[in-house]
């Protein structure tokens, strides 16, 4: 049977998604995203009596097999769920878990924050400079679309918020009266940059201006560190990197992917503390 008594949860509330994280100690096993859970689910988890019996009653909500959870080797107790949120009402109803730590910004080693930067932002950053080295900016392609630097004393430089890939597909959509939805699944490839159709015409507008301010970004911080690392997460990371790699290589073969950032931030913050 394998180790279970340093089992701990991590669960990033994200702006659409919970992110979960299954942690040994200092390795996370695996990770998986569900939907937000209603508050008698909630009820539920908190009282089941096992990991096995916590997992299972996910499950349903994502896409692993019931295998892969029951190689976990349960303890015999719930296991602490280690929460970092960026959405204070869904933050209040897993209060009710029985063994719960939720992370605030104080207590995320960078110096020099602000008060409203965002928790999740935090511990990217955090993670990625403690895991790659300072300085370190990171780029989180999620719903918004955020740039975050720290620099080599670990100290914030600063970043910047836009609205992500899917957010400005739907604002043309909705807020306009005859721009169609465009669905993100449908990309494959980069579109045409001059399009003779209205769908094609609002990709390549979306597509390559976001690009474009991406390498905007980074070439400015690599003015301000030419040694700096630049990483990238978030759900449409690979889709930005692939086109990357088609428009601008030089770049691409700088940047690291990585989609557990915030986790390992989380990492670092309860393995510091023994």
């Amino acid at each position: 049977m394998r180790e279970t008594k340093n089992i701990w949860l991590g669960l990033e509330i994200g702006n659409s998604r919970l992110h979960w994280g299954l942690f040994r100690g200092e390795t996370l096993d695996f990770t998986w995203d569900t939907d937000y859970l209603p508050e008698s689910a909630i009820y539920q988890l908190a009282q089941c009596q096992t990991l096995d019996d916590l997992l299972l009653a996910i499950f349903p909500l994502h896409q692993r097999t019931r295998e892969e959870f029951l190689l976990t080797s349960s303890p015999s107790s719930l296991p602490p769920l280690i929460v970092a949120s960026v959405v204070p009402s869904q933050t209040a109803l897993w209060q009710i878990y029985p063994n719960i730590r939720i992370i605030t910004l104080d207590q995320v080693p960078l110096q020099a924050v602000y008060p409203t930067l965002g928790i999740d932002r935090a511990l990217a950053l955090w993670g990625a400079g403690k895991s790659w080295g300072f300085p370190m900016l990171v780029i989180d392609a999620g719903t918004a679309l955020t740039f975050t630097g720290a620099d080599e004393n670990q100290c914030l430089v600063g970043g910047a918020i836009l609205p992500g890939l899917g957010l400005q597909f739907a604002s043309l959509s909705q807020k306009t009266g005859q721009l169609p939805f465009v669905e993100m699944q449908d990309f494959t490839s980069l579109p045409s940059r001059f399009a003779n159709n209205t769908s094609e015409a609002i990709q390549s507008g979306v597509i390559y201006t976001l690009l474009a301010g991406i390498r905007d970004f980074i070439e400015a911080w690599w003015c301000l560190f030419p040694e700096g690392k630049v990483a990238i997460k978030g759900g449409d990371r690979t889709l930005l990197f692939n086109y990357f790699q088609t428009v601008y290589l030089n770049i691409a073969s700088r940047l690291i992917l990585e989609p557990n950032l915030t986790f390992c931030g989380m990492r670092e913050i309860v393995m510091s503390e023994g």
